[in-house]
């Protein structure tokens, strides 16, 4: 059977893909988009949330597949593995880079409250209520760490870098500032 008469049928073995793929047969990247596009769109989409942005990292991942599938090893692993982990880590990337932070940094004013509150999945919680006004009565160097980490998203190795302290000292005060809000909650 032809690589012709198999695209027609818009499958192929996995052999066969792989050929076709590393020969840079163009029919080919229709049938792949068609067999693992769903597949690869439900890894993104796990990892990031705004269904555009995802469908741009779903695009940018069979951009990067084309381009590198002269490095594709099948004593590695399986075609759709070796897929995945490009989509999975395009899509880190994404969430890593400073576009993307800037990008939530610079909504309209009017659709920030609803974006968030997408992004986050903000539900009222009667339990959580007061514990904004807890962390006010923290000393301000707990207060500050706990800010950045806890409500500003922060890691704790760029709340140490923001705070300009070490990393040791970062995560001894987010310690000392939830065993005094447990003292304090109960």
């Amino acid at each position: 059977m032809t690589i012709v008469t198999a695209l027609k049928k818009l499958t192929l073995t996995e052999p066969e893909l792989v050929q076709a793929l590393q020969s840079k047969d163009p029919a080919v990247l229709k049938t792949l988009y068609s067999m693992y596009s769903s597949a690869l769109y439900g890894v993104i989409s796990r990892i990031i949330t705004h269904s555009e942005l995802a469908e741009d990292v779903l695009q940018e991942t069979f951009v990067k597949i084309w381009q590198s599938a002269a490095h594709y090893d099948n004593t590695k692993g399986r075609l759709f593995t070796w897929m995945m982990n490009i989509a999975r880590n395009l899509s880190i990337d994404k969430l890593r880079s400073k576009d993307f932070k800037n990008s939530l940094k610079n909504q309209d004013i009017e659709n920030n409250v609803s974006f968030v509150d997408e992004q986050n999945k903000v539900t009222f919680n009667p339990d959580i209520v007061g514990v904004k006004q807890l962390v006010d009565n923290l000393k301000p160097d707990l207060q500050a760490v706990l800010d950045l980490v806890y409500y500003k998203g922060f890691t704790h190795v760029e709340a140490a870098e923001k705070l300009d302290l070490p990393l040791g000292t970062v995560k001894t005060r987010i310690r000392l500032a939830i065993i005094e809000l447990r003292r304090n909650f109960n």
